[in-house]
C-alpha cells in the first residue's frame, strides 16, 4: 500500500503505459476501458470531473452510468455538508459485492471529501474494496497512481497538500453542450467559521486572464451559448474581476456570461457597474449573506454587516431598481436565537430577493463553528427553515409580478416542468422561465414575453428567435 503517493514514474511515461494497457485492454476484451466518473456538489465539483474525464480519455477510456459495466468507478466527492459524505460511503459500501466479482475493478473517490485525513482513515480500514483515494492537489498525478494501481495492485492514498502551479493544458469533456463551466480561480481565503472548503481546497489561486479569455473564446467559437465563471470569491480574482468581465464582454459571438459566488465584503461599486454595463454579463447577482443578524454574521466570520451589505443592494437598485438578486441563507447556526432568526426575515423583505438557498446549519468536523455549543435542535431548525420559505415566498410572489408583460430573453435548456409542449430555460435575470415552444429551440436564445408569475419561476409565449 502507498500511504503517501509521491512520483513514481513521469507523467508522460505512465500515460504512455496507460495508453498501452487500455490498448491491450480493447484488443483482449472487444471494447475500450469503461469508466464511471461521478461528481457531488458545486459547480467547481462538476468542472473538476469534466477534467477527470478528459485525461481518461486521453488514455484510452470511454464512459458509462452503470457501475456493472466500469473497469473504473471514481466519485468526485463534496465535503460541505456530512449528509453528502453520509451518502458517498453509502455507495461505496454497495460496490464491495462488485469488487468481490471482479478484482480488476478499481474504486477511488477524489476531491474535497477526499482529502480530510479522517475521511481517508476510515476508507483505508472500513473499505477495503477502495484502491485510490486523493484530494483536491493531486489530479496531476492520476497517469500515475492508475498506473501503480494497475501494474501493482497498489492502494494509493494521495492526501498532497502542495500547491502546484494551475494547469492550463487540461482536456476537459463537457457534459453539456450549451452550457460551460469556466473556473477562474480555486481556493479560498475567507475561512467562514461554518465552511471546510479552505481547508479541503487550499488558498487562493489565480488563473491568468489571457487563459481565461482563451478558454471562453474557444468555448464560444464551439457554440456555447451560457459560461458560468467559477471562483469561491470571484471577487478576490487577482487580475481584477470587473477588468475580466469587461474583457470578456469584448469577445464576439451570441453568448452570455454568468458568476459565482460574489462575497459580499469584496464586492464593489465597479462590480455593479461593470455588470450593468456590459451587454454579455447577466444582469444578475448572487450575494450570499448567510444571516441577518451582526452578531451571527461575526461569529461566521463573515467581515461585514449587514448595513454594509444593504449598501451593495441600495447602490445597484440605484441603478437598476429592479435589479435581481439571489442569496444563500443559513439557518440555526449555534447560539443563534429566535429574535436573531428573525432579523433574517426581515432582510428578505428589505432586499427583495427572486430566491434564496437556504439551509440548515450543518456541523463540519474540524471548523470553528464545530467547537461552538449548538443548543437548538434539529426540529427546531427545521421548522424556522419553514418559516423562511414561507416568507419568502410570499415576498417572491408579489416581487416577480414585476416581470409579467416584459420581454425577456431566455435560453431554453430541456422540457418544462408546465406540459410536454413546454420548453424550461432561465432569463438573464436567473429566472427559471417555461414557454411553449418547439424543441428546436432549445440551445437558442428567444424572446418570450411573460404572461404569468409564479412563486419559483415565469411563464410566458415565444416572441421571437433573438
Amino acid at each position: 500500500m502507498t500511504e503517501n503517493f509521491s512520483e513514481i514514474i513521469n507523467e508522460e511515461t505512465a500515460s504512455q503505459k496507460l495508453l498501452q494497457w487500455s490498448g491491450e485492454y480493447e484488443r483482449t476484451c472487444g471494447h475500450k476501458p469503461l469508466a464511471l466518473i461521478h461528481s457531488y456538489g458545486c459547480q467547481q465539483n462538476v468542472s473538476d470531473g469534466e477534467k477527470i474525464k478528459g485525461m481518461l480519455s486521453k488514455v484510452g477510456y470511454e464512459f458509462t452510468s452503470d457501475v456493472n459495466e466500469a473497469q473504473l468507478i471514481l466519485y468526485n466527492t463534496c465535503a460541505v455538508r456530512e449528509n453528502a459524505e453520509d451518502k458517498v460511503f453509502g455507495k461505496l459500501g454497495d460496490l464491495k459485492h462488485l469488487k468481490e466479482n471482479n478484482p480488476e475493478l478499481i474504486i477511488g473517490i477524489c476531491g474535497c471529501m477526499a482529502q480530510q485525513k479522517h475521511v481517508a482513515e476510515k476508507i483505508k480500514k472500513t473499505y477495503r474494496q477502495v484502491d485510490l483515494v486523493f484530494g483536491t492537489f493531486a489530479y496531476n498525478d492520476m497517469y500515475n497512481m492508475l498506473w501503480e494501481i494497475i501494474s501493482k495492485h497498489d492502494r494509493i492514498f494521495n492526501l498532497s497538500e502542495n500547491h502546484v502551479d494551475i494547469n492550463e493544458d487540461f482536456l476537459q469533456l463537457r457534459d453539456d453542450k450549451i452550457r460551460a463551466f469556466v473556473p477562474i480561480m480555486y481556493g479560498c481565503n475567507n475561512f467562514c467559521t461554518y465552511c471546510i472548503v479552505p481547508y479541503v481546497r487550499g488558498r487562493e489561486r489565480s488563473r491568468k486572464p489571457e487563459s481565461v479569455i482563451a478558454e471562453v473564446r474557444a468555448l464560444v467559437k464551439n457554440g456555447y451559448k451560457e459560461i458560468t465563471l467559477l471562483g469561491q470569491n470571484v471577487n478576490s480574482y487577482s487580475y481584477g474581476f470587473p477588468e475580466l468581465l469587461r474583457e470578456l464582454d469584448k469577445i464576439e459571438g451570441d453568448f452570455r456570461i454568468r458568476f459565482m459566488s460574489s462575497h459580499p465584503k469584496d464586492a464593489s461599486h465597479e462590480l455593479i457597474d461593470a455588470i450593468l454595463e456590459c451587454k454579455k454579463v447577466c444582469k444578475h447577482l448572487h450575494l450570499p449573506v448567510q444571516a441577518g443578524s451582526d452578531r451571527i454574521l461575526k461569529l461566521m466570520n463573515r467581515r461585514y454587516t449587514t448595513a454594509d451589505y444593504l449598501k451593495i443592494i441600495d447602490y445597484a437598485r440605484s441603478k437598476d431598481p429592479e435589479f435581481s438578486f439571489t442569496t444563500d441563507l443559513i439557518v440555526g447556526f449555534p447560539s443563534e436565537t429566535y429574535e436573531e432568526f428573525c432579523e433574517t426575515k426581515e432582510l428578505i423583505k428589505k432586499v427583495k430577493y427572486d430566491n434564496i438557498y437556504s439551509f440548515v446549519y450543518s456541523r463540519r468536523s474540524g471548523t470553528k463553528a464545530a467547537e461552538m455549543e449548538d443548543h437548538i435542535s434539529d426540529k427546531q431548525k427545521g421548522l424556522w427553515l419553514r418559516e423562511l420559505l414561507l416568507e419568502q415566498r410570499e415576498v417572491s410572489t408579489a416581487w416577480l409580478s414585476r416581470f409579467v408583460g416584459r420581454t425577456v430573453t431566455v435560453l431554453p435548456t430541456g422540457e418544462g416542468r408546465t406540459g410536454a409542449d413546454y420548453l424550461t430555460g432561465k432569463s438573464d435575470e436567473d429566472m427559471i422561465v417555461e414557454v411553449k415552444a418547439d424543441k428546436k429551440y432549445i440551445g437558442k436564445f428567444i424572446q418570450v414575453r411573460i404572461t404569468k408569475a409564479m412563486n419559483w419561476a415565469l411563464r410566458g409565449e415565444l416572441v421571437e428567435d433573438k
